[in-house]
């Protein structure tokens, strides 16, 4: 008896934090929309009706606030890890209340070619939305050897901390879309494999900086947060200040 109230217990802890987590992406979801929705204007305003979205590591719940608020034609979000019953759930429900805004959801990575292709055919969006999820678009080779010399891969990647190819990845983001707009903020209170390690790692000052000149160079960039201005060679020295003393940023991406 008293081994079934302890078994009882520990599940219904379980499903406390479960509920916990599930909070906390509603919350967090609705604060950083209200931190990034001016990336969406053009010519002084945000008028998205009949506009279409891409969402690329979608939360799902960002999607739907966004549906609510501004009313887009379409949002479409594609997850390499989407939690299906979840986004299937919300994608059903969001027909009866998020009209006329059609939300569709995938469990789909960037980097599948084909997939894409099924998903979306030759769709070019009006903007593609990249949130807390540009630290996962890494695809070069670990570069935690450069970090520590006797640094060795294992094949669960764990220990791996791989180069991210701002060249490769604006490139396809730019053909997803006409506007990229970017979210990335850090929670140091918070325990994140992405932080230490792993196929995400969080972006360092150098990397930032490094992306920085590549996109100040070859595409118009405006910064949102931590300061509103058009990218050029003085606020890029700025900007990286910034970086140092903050952990959010938000900043669109047009072609020149």
């Amino acid at each position: 008896m008293e081994k079934r109230a302890c078994e009882r217990l520990v599940d219904c802890l379980d499903e406390l934090d479960n509920l916990k987590n599930d909070l906390h992406v509603w919350t967090d979801s609705l604060e950083e929309l209200s931190e990034i929705e001016d990336a969406f204007e053009v010519d002084g305003q945000i008028n998205l009706h009949g506009k279409t979205i891409l969402d690329v590591g979608t939360d799902c719940v960002k999607s739907l606030y966004i549906a609510l608020k501004f009313k887009p034609k379409v949002i479409i979000g594609i997850n390499e890890d989407l939690h299906y019953s979840f986004a299937s759930d919300l994608e059903q429900k969001s027909r009866l209340f998020a009209r006329p805004t059609e939300i569709r959801l995938y469990d789909c990575s960037l980097f599948d070619d084909e997939g894409i292709k099924k998903i979306l055919g030759d769709k070019k969006f009006d903007f593609v939305l990249v949130s807390k999820t540009l630290h996962h678009l890494r695809t070069g080779a670990c570069i935690a050897k450069k970090r520590d010399q006797e640094h060795r891969c294992r094949e669960d990647e764990e220990c791996c901390i791989y180069k991210f190819k701002e060249k490769e990845i604006f490139k396809r983001l730019l053909e997803l879309g006409k506007k990229v707009i970017v979210s990335e903020y850090f929670l140091p209170q918070e325990e994140d494999d992405d932080k230490v390690r792993g196929r995400g790692g969080y972006f360092t000052i150098n990397e930032w900086e490094q992306m920085l000149k590549y996109l100040l160079e070859n595409h118009r960039v405006k910064f949102i947060r931590p300061l509103e201005c058009h990218l050029d060679e003085k606020e890029l020295d700025e900007i990286i200040a910034k970086l140092r003393q903050v952990d959010r940023i938000c900043f669109y991406v047009e072609t020149k």
